[in-house]
């Protein structure tokens, strides 16, 4: 059963996106700090399901393919909830590079692993600091509120984070997309 955990653990992730829509949507004060929290809990799962499959030696093809796309609509859900409940340019604007950003990646790699290459457009560090701006932004965005125990606004300073983690997903789709180039051009005849 240890086996499973980490696969196990990001079906969670998935499973908890409908959840995350139906709490966000709730007509309680609580329920934007609850779905921030929601959103929390599955980042959390993010880190640990990769830890324990690294740790216990049994990461997978699968859960290779999985744990992105399990990040990929769990991010692209709390995007599109705040994009509905803003309803402005300014949010829809970042939401729309870093959802197309996801995309673009998505498909780029599934390229390179049909012509043997898909290493050249493995995670890099870049994609790291990324993931981890687009989770805190979501995080404060989601929470909506100041945070009750010292007052501090949360929201602007995730608007600010969101756009930080919008030009990181630009510069690191660049990198990806130059190094796929990089190796096509080096293939070519």
């Amino acid at each position: 059963m240890m086996h499973k955990l980490p696969n196990l653990l990001t079906w969670t992730r998935i499973l908890m996106i409908p959840l995350l829509v139906l709490v966000f949507y709730l007509p309680f004060d609580w329920a934007r700090p609850a779905s921030s929290v929601l959103f929390g809990i599955a980042g959390l799962t993010d880190w640990l399901d990769g830890h324990l499959a690294r740790r216990w030696g049994v990461t997978s093809r699968f859960g290779a393919f999985l744990d992105p796309v399990a990040d990929k609509l769990l991010v692209a859900t709390a995007l599109v909830l705040l994009v509905d409940d803003v309803s402005a340019w300014w949010m829809t604007l970042p939401a729309l590079v870093i959802i197309s950003r996801e995309i673009a990646i998505s498909a780029l790699r599934e390229w390179m692993a049909e012509v043997g290459q898909r290493a050249r457009v493995a995670v890099s560090w870049l994609g790291k600091v990324k993931t981890t701006a687009q989770i805190v932004a979501l995080l404060f965005l989601l929470f909506e509120q100041p945070l009750p125990w010292i007052g501090i606004e949360v929201f602007r300073p995730g608007v600010v984070l969101l756009y930080l983690a919008a030009l990181l997903t630009l510069w690191s789709m660049i990198d990806y997309m130059r190094a796929a180039f990089a190796e096509q051009g080096a293939s070519a005849p």
